[in-house]
């Protein structure tokens, strides 16, 4: 006699090893990735849980939920059993995920050291697929007053308007920043070009009285600080 086939939907499993249900029953820190994933596409399909699909998506990005909130909506389709509403649901809830923390980032208004800058920082320019330069605008408390966008795209020293920021500095009666661009490749190495922009800033500071306290390389996980380790 021929055996019935194996099924591979939730609903036949136990309510132990039901996402949904384990949720509720025993907490949401409790779920793995793969099964808070799989709430969220719901189903998989008839040869594969919604739970093994969720664990085929996070094995292509080595299981790194940031690297999973970098891809597109066309990129998550490429899965079998993911269509546009899934792809959809999927880089919904990343997206909240990273907003989430970058509201409890601007609640650091002070700056005490370079960790509290990254914290800020990270959110606006972590994971971004390109290279972006921001400035931080802090008063005589060292506390942040604004911060802003230099650049896109790119970083060289032609790029920057040291009057503008300067001027910026003046109209909001900031007296030091903290520079910081980020490196898509993961690298946290200076670049010469980091370094020179660095020292232009900085010469263009000194006749206004306004100091450059860092300048931060910033990767999805980590950073570099000129201030920290004694190059600024």
């Amino acid at each position: 006699m021929q055996d019935k086939p194996t099924s591979f939907s939730i609903k036949h499993w136990s309510d132990d090893d039901k996402p949904r249900e384990k949720m509720v029953q025993k907490g949401k820190s409790i779920l793995s990735d793969a099964e808070l994933i799989a709430i969220l596409i719901g189903s998989g399909s008839r040869n594969e849980s919604a739970v093994e699909l969720s664990k085929r998506i996070l094995a292509s990005v080595n299981n790194n939920l940031n690297e999973l909130g970098k891809l597109s909506i066309k990129q998550l389709m490429q899965f079998k059993g993911i269509g546009e509403a899934k792809a959809v649901t999927i880089a919904s809830a990343l997206e909240i995920g990273r907003r989430r923390r970058g509201e409890e980032a601007q609640r650091i208004t002070k700056i005490s050291s370079s960790k509290d800058a990254f914290e800020l920082l990270q959110p606006q320019l972590g994971e971004l697929p390109h290279e972006e330069f921001w400035i931080l605008y802090l008063n005589n408390s060292n506390k942040v007053m604004h911060m802003a966008q230099l650049s896109k795209g790119g970083i060289t020293g032609t790029l920057v308007d040291v009057r503008l920021v300067m001027k910026q500095a003046l109209e909001l009666g900031a007296v030091a920043l903290i520079l910081a661009h980020n490196h898509p490749s993961g690298g946290l190495k200076p670049s010469s070009a980091d370094k020179q922009l660095t020292q232009k800033l900085k010469n263009g500071g000194l006749a206004l009285d306004i100091k450059i306290l860092d300048h931060l390389i910033i990767t999805q996980k980590d950073y570099f600080s000129f201030a920290d380790e004694s190059i600024l």
